[in-house]
């Protein structure tokens, strides 16, 4: 198994613009998107984010699978509300 940069014990895998956050073996994961940016000096900062918890059950359709989402102005804020979703769902 591949290593993952974890946050808080959760891996994080990004792809573009969506982050996944949390183990696909567990019953829940976090789908983090971002939706905008802004520039800080040279670099890209998210300033639009959704957050997303679904069930990783592969029976489940997507529609039903989404439990909860909400916007974040930060990638910390989202990244903040992912960890306290996944680690009630514990």
């Amino acid at each position: 198994m591949a290593d993952f940069f974890k946050y808080k014990g959760y891996p994080l895998v990004r792809k573009g613009k969506e982050i996944y956050y949390g183990n696909m073996s567990d019953d829940y994961v976090c789908m983090i998107t971002i939706l905008g940016t802004r520039k800080v000096k040279e670099l890209e900062v998210a300033n639009k984010v959704k957050v997303i918890l679904m069930q990783t059950a592969e029976d489940v359709p997507l529609h039903q699978a989404v439990v909860k989402n909400s916007d974040r102005n930060s990638l910390y804020e989202a990244l903040d509300m992912a960890y306290t979703w996944l680690d009630k769902t514990k």
